[in-house]
């Protein structure tokens, strides 16, 4: 297959679109969470009459953390629906770190259920917690299909540890996190089998069922129905991989009517790239050029197993794309001026803003030795045709090395205070980063940073 690709891409103009407010979305989102949460507590007070004996706090107790479980359940669903709206303004990031904060506290909330409400039945009936466990799970309905939903949570709860997931490659934890998917389907029946609170209550019993329904239309529309039609019309595929430094390649890809994607510069997608060995997983690489209407192009670095397949990828192979998402975009800035500090691959996103952003734009693009600065030509380029400046800095040799200090920060951008900065890079870098970017008076809402942890 001949290549159509061009050496270097072209350059695109810089955006002339201002500065814009915050956008209200992830306030409103918040908000409607926890009107939501309250909605439900509303729902346990209603229908409660009056509370007493020590059976009566417990089983109360565990009726209002079973709905606030089941509600939190449908909240998580959607946090990962991909929905546009909430991706693009939220981020997809910090959608992921609301998923991970509600699901400590939906297996907390399902645990205290399960716990409370065997201890206020055996109470009230006068039988051992064994015995009252039993008799719950074999002989009320949906109960035993609601006790396997609650291990299946476990067990998602489990690899999503820190310390478990540090030790679990991203394409089993994301095939495994699946399981939330069946575990949600049972404990919705025992839901509405054994609430207490939807159980002659037909108004309740609607408003859950539409709750879960909207919940339920979303994910297969935005995560399902909306990939599978793009990989229809788009017929993307690999048109080139091309090395770029040490472990680190570009890959180039091609198909029909890229430019109706709608990507912007900062964004990524999830790449299903179908060949043995990678068509089971799809993972989030950002957007490496500006998108064109030719191309699209990712740069990665070998990292895992996956990663390290993409530099043997065979021009044709065909790719499905999940996406454009991502915050880490220009309408995000609140100033004219721009600090983009990108440590490893992390310059990839940032790349792209280099190329589009208006205004004044600086970028300080850190590594680990001169070799592994991937992109450089093409960012070297960039600077010279827009009149940038690009401060590189490497851990090795030594006289290159500046460290990531507030200091050392104003050192080689003095005005560094009135900027917006976009971050992104490795973890550990990203932490010190944001620490010394607060140090030397940088606001925290004109830091935006977008994490792939997730």
């Amino acid at each position: 297959m001949t290549s159509t690709i061009p050496q270097v891409p072209a350059t695109t103009r810089p955006s002339r679109s201002a500065p814009r407010p915050p956008s209200p979305v992830p306030a409103l989102a918040h908000l409607l969470i926890w009107g939501g949460a309250a909605a439900v507590l509303a729902l346990w007070w209603r229908d409660t009459a009056s509370v007493t004996g020590a059976a009566d706090w417990l089983t109360g107790a565990g009726r209002i953390t079973g709905l606030l479980a089941g509600y939190a359940c449908a909240v998580l669903l959607l946090l990962m629906a991909r929905v546009p709206l909430l991706d693009h303004t939220v981020g997809t990031d910090r959608l992921a770190r609301w998923h991970a904060m509600g699901g400590r506290y939906t297996i907390s909330l399902a645990s205290a259920h399960v716990l409370l409400i065997i201890w206020g039945y055996s109470l009230e009936s006068h039988t051992g917690v064994v015995d009252q466990t039993t008799t719950l799970v074999l002989h009320y309905p949906d109960l035993l299909k609601g006790t396997i939903g609650y291990l299946l949570f476990l067990m998602t709860a489990v690899i999503s540890a820190r310390a478990v997931r540090r030790r679990v490659a991203y394409e089993t934890w994301h095939f495994l996190h699946f399981a939330t998917y069946l575990a949600v389907f049972l404990a919705f029946g025992h839901q509405l089998s054994n609430g207490a609170d939807f159980t002659g209550n037909r108004p309740a019993r609607l408003a859950w069922y539409t709750l879960y329904i909207t919940v339920a239309a979303l994910l297969a529309w935005y995560r399902f129905a909306v990939p599978a039609r793009r990989a229809l019309r788009h017929r993307l595929y690999v048109a080139e991989v091309r090395p770029e430094a040490p472990g680190v390649v570009s890959v180039y890809l091609s198909g029909s009517g890229l430019e109706q994607l709608r990507a912007e510069p900062g964004q990524f997608f999830r790449w299903r790239f179908l060949t043995r060995g990678l068509w089971w997983a799809a993972n989030p690489y950002s957007l490496s050029a500006a998108p064109h209407p030719a191309y699209l192009r990712i740069t990665v670095k070998a990292s895992g197993g996956h990663s390290s397949e993409l530099a043997r990828l065979k021009p044709g192979t065909r790719v499905l794309a999940e996406g454009p998402y991502g915050a880490l975009i220009a309408r995000r800035r609140r100033t004219r001026k721009t600090l983009l500090l990108g440590g490893g691959v992390g310059i990839t996103p940032l790349r792209t803003l280099f190329e589009t952003l208006p205004g004044e734009v600086t970028l300080i693009y850190r590594a680990r030795r001169p070799e592994d600065l991937a992109l450089r030509a093409e960012l070297d380029a960039l600077a010279a045709t827009r009149g940038a400046r690009v401060h590189y800095v490497v851990d090795e040799p030594a006289a290159y090395f500046s460290p990531l200090t507030p200091d050392a920060l104003r050192h080689l951008v003095p005005d560094l205070a009135e900027r917006d900065v976009y971050l992104c890079g490795p973890p550990g870098m990203t932490e010190a980063a944001k620490e010394a970017l607060r140090g030397a008076g940088v606001p925290r809402r004109h830091i935006h940073h977008e994490s792939f942890s997730f």
